[in-house]
């Protein structure tokens, strides 16, 4: 419905709140928008437009989630200093998000 009414600061607020236990803050968040792809005869099809911003990358990507899964089409890679490498840009992109992951941690306590 957010999406239907353009309320995208609404979505924005869900995507922030889904994200926060598995990214540190600001690493992935909402892009431009998003579509929901819904009529009376089938099941309904959201994609939104996300950003994944670890530091020194910038992601541009769809999700797009329906009744049978979800599906990630990557639309253009942002290096601030992009090597001539693209497999090392490659190992990079990966440690950085590896870095900006948010670990689940057992307490001191219960050791």
């Amino acid at each position: 419905a957010f999406i239907r009414l353009e309320h995208f600061a609404c979505l924005s607020d869900l995507v922030d709140s889904a994200v926060e236990l598995f990214f540190m803050p600001g690493t992935l968040r909402l892009g431009h928008g998003g579509e929901a792809h819904v009529d009376w005869s089938g099941s309904p099809r959201i994609v939104l437009d996300l950003e994944l911003r670890p530091p020194g990358v910038t992601v541009y990507f769809q999700l797009t989630l329906s009744e049978l899964g979800a599906s990630v089409a990557v639309n253009y890679v942002s290096f601030e200093k992009p090597g001539e490498d693209p497999e090392r840009n490659t190992a990079l992109l990966e440690a950085v998000i590896e870095e900006a992951r948010i670990r689940k941690v057992e307490p001191l306590a219960y050791r």
